[in-house]
């Protein structure tokens, strides 16, 4: 006998997903989270963009669950109430030796099933009065959320299915046991100990920490982790965009270059840079605002650097070293390993927001696929599905 069914660890917004659908579908869900509130990491530490799909290899997971967590996302913020909007996104080549890249990625987008508008200049400055470039790719599919107010309500949704959050309760040591695992660590400062027959390693940043915590796994299965920080500046004073304003990615660089991102309230905001971290660190330090500056003026030559403010910083986790090639998400179960009813997600970056409601079907599609229940509905099939 197991004390719950189902837990899953990691109360960010893909962990929150992936518990609230399986509640859904009948299984008994409990997350366990080391801090005091959900989402203190990446999940509230980002662009707030729901992304339409333009960058990410046609074919990968992070391709297809970003267009398909995208539109499951926009039925899911209507239906709940979450704050959001359908804002677009300008992409723009400044020069015109970053036209072929910028037709690159319109292609690339084309393939996974993304509509985008090319715009020559004109058309540019016509939407965005104030952007310098020569041609530009217009996404009318991006968008922002409101990230907390959607966690709140994946949780109120799972427990609604009677599921349930422990906060303060850290993971420490999983080990294999007949019919699923015991799992051990603290909670509010106190031991504690409890079995599953299904875990969902969904920790983010740290899952691979949780995953050298599962005893008899094999080290070398899982994905080095690359802690990579990203930080944002604040522009005081009105924005002179309606739309998110993206220039093109610098080649063999870990993100998508500084961009320009509203928030629901209309102020804007500027980043994220790029710094590979041996530590997670959230601090913005001083001595940021003339890169940042250069990075804006070659698409808005009218920012006046005094108006950037230190913001914040998130840290991703990715599974791509610096130089290397983005890699894609990984989901793992570990059939192989003798450890039936784990299952690891790794590398969950951008777009993982956007994707969290795809990723919840995938992990439940597999749960379905490699241990079918023996009564009720599946996972699968249980959650009410958006058009």
């Amino acid at each position: 006998m197991t004390d719950m069914q189902t837990v899953v660890v990691g109360a960010g917004v893909v962990g929150l997903a992936i518990a609230q659908r399986l509640a859904a579908a009948g299984h008994d869900v409990l997350v366990l989270e080391q801090e005091a509130w959900s989402g203190q990491h990446a999940s509230s530490r980002n662009s707030e963009v729901i992304h339409a799909g333009l960058y990410y290899r046609p074919g990968s997971l992070k391709a297809r669950l970003c267009v398909e967590g995208r539109d499951l996302l926009y039925s899911w913020c209507a239906e709940h109430g979450v704050p959001h909007r359908r804002i677009g996104k300008l992409l723009v080549a400044v020069e015109e030796a970053e036209v072929p890249a910028l037709r690159a990625l319109h292609a690339n987008a084309a393939a996974s099933g993304t509509r985008l508008e090319w715009l020559d200049a004109d058309e540019v400055v016509r939407i965005e009065p104030e952007v310098r470039a020569v041609a530009g790719l217009y996404s009318p599919l991006t968008g922002i959320v409101d990230s907390h107010a959607l966690m709140q309500s994946l949780e109120a949704s799972l427990q609604a299915a009677g599921g349930s959050v422990s906060y303060r309760t850290q993971v420490q040591r999983v080990v294999p046991v007949a019919g699923g695992f015991c799992l051990e660590g603290t909670s509010a400062g106190e031991p504690f100990s409890l079995s599953c027959r299904y875990l969902i390693n969904a920790c983010g940043v740290f899952a691979q920490q949780l995953a050298a915590g599962v005893q008899d796994l094999p080290g070398n299965t899982v994905p080095a982790l690359h802690l990579c920080q990203g930080r944002y500046l604040a522009y005081s004073g009105n924005s002179p965009f309606s739309h998110l304003v993206y220039p093109m990615p610098a080649a063999n660089t870990a993100g998508l270059g500084v961009h320009a991102t509203l928030d629901l309230a209309g102020q804007v905001r500027f980043g994220p840079d790029v710094k590979y971290l041996q530590q997670i660190d959230y601090s913005v330090e001083d001595g940021l605002v003339d890169g940042f500056a250069r990075a804006i003026q070659r698409y808005w030559p009218g920012c006046k650097p005094d108006r950037l403010v230190p913001g914040y910083a998130g840290v991703r986790a990715k599974l791509s070293g610096p130089g290397e090639a983005p890699a894609d998400f990984v989901i793992q179960d570990h059939r192989e390993h003798g450890m039936e009813g784990l299952i690891q997600l790794f590398g969950i970056e951008s777009p993982g927001l956007t994707a969290s409601l795809a990723l919840a079907r995938e992990v439940a599609m597999r749960l379905d696929k490699l241990y079918p229940m023996t009564k009720g509905q599946t996972a699968q099939t249980a959650y009410k599905e958006h058009p």
